[in-house]
């Protein structure tokens, strides 16, 4: 078998050498390029591939279409709306993703956005940093407040159970019915957003989800809420969100997610609005979900060619 990697693990190149040794005295190739994101490279280096590993970059239709001999991708991400799954189901190719590597990283990630939001600490660093104090930006514990956690799977009930140890209570909005100790109440969507303190979103991106805070949801909002997306940038309206914070009908937001993948265009308009945390896609992102993305991605490989898919999507 061919196998390629298109981008980097985010481990040390010990970690990816051991591996390709490995795989070659299992009779395998193994070829690891840098990221690039041009179709026609990425079609280049996998044309005569039986397997393409990739984290999360935007792997483009082509590229399956064109890789004849392609039979299994192996995504190193928890998400898989950056693959062509369509084209992949069309073909018969197993797909496997790297589900549960960075609960705790993003769970953790969101508890921090929290605090930072509710004790103003971007407005009070940069006081600091002038000269000034304090005087008009005290702040409030997250100890007592309710949040409403948006997608109750693996990584919305880590952070449930984050918020509980702080005091918080818990609401869940989930499609299917949720058991778990951290949450209070399943409610439905529109009362999560009328009764929340702290929204926090971690819900997948798919044609139901896409857009689901909007204009209509925002205004359902407590005026003093704040909202938190470590989930997928595609699940919020990016201008209504914007909107809503410079009018001041909302308290504040922090995005780690955007409708595209940081670099964003300067204009982006979430860049430039009060009372808001933005973060380039770094809640998956710590050394040691990186070292357990590589582990799950790497055992997911091994169980394919011994004929045992693991993590199929």
């Amino acid at each position: 078998m061919k196998i390629v990697l298109l981008e980097g693990l985010g481990v040390s190149d010990a970690v990816i050498e051991g591996h390709a040794k490995r795989l070659a005295e299992m009779g395998h190739t193994f070829a690891a390029y840098e990221k690039e994101t041009d179709p026609e490279v990425q079609c280049m280096r996998s044309r005569d591939a039986d397997i393409i590993m990739l984290a999360n970059m935007p792997l483009h239709a082509s590229v399956v279409k064109e890789a004849a001999k392609l039979k299994f991708i192996d995504v190193a991400f928890t998400g898989v709306d950056h693959i062509p799954m369509e084209e992949a189901k069309k073909r018969g190719i197993a797909v496997s993703n790297a589900s549960g590597y960075a609960t705790q990283a993003v769970a953790e990630l969101s508890i921090g956005f929290m605090i930072q939001l509710l004790r103003h600490v971007k407005e009070t660093e940069q006081r600091c940093r002038t000269g000034g104090t304090k005087d008009g930006l005290v702040g409030n514990l997250l100890s007592g407040k309710t949040v409403g956690i948006v997608g109750a799977g693996a990584i919305g009930k880590r952070t449930a159970a984050l918020c509980k140890a702080f005091g918080c209570r818990v609401l869940a909005y989930n499609r299917s019915r949720v058991s778990d100790a951290a949450i209070d109440e399943q409610v439905e969507l529109s009362e999560l957003l009328e009764r929340s303190d702290i929204i926090s979103l971690h819900c997948p991106l798919t044609p139901q989800t896409k857009g689901m805070i909007g204009t209509a949801e925002l205004a359902r909002m407590k005026k003093s809420a704040i909202l938190i997306n470590t989930a997928r940038g595609g699940v919020v309206d990016s201008a209504a969100l914007a909107a809503a914070l410079r009018e001041g009908r909302l308290a504040g937001a922090a995005c780690d997610v955007f409708e595209t993948e940081p670099p964003l265009q300067e204009e982006h308009p979430l860049l430039h609005c009060p009372n808001t945390i933005v973060t380039p896609h770094i809640a998956f992102a710590s050394v040691e979900s990186m070292e357990l993305r590589a582990q799950i991605v790497f055992d997911n490989l091994y169980a394919w060619l011994d004929g045992k898919q693991i993590n199929c999507m």
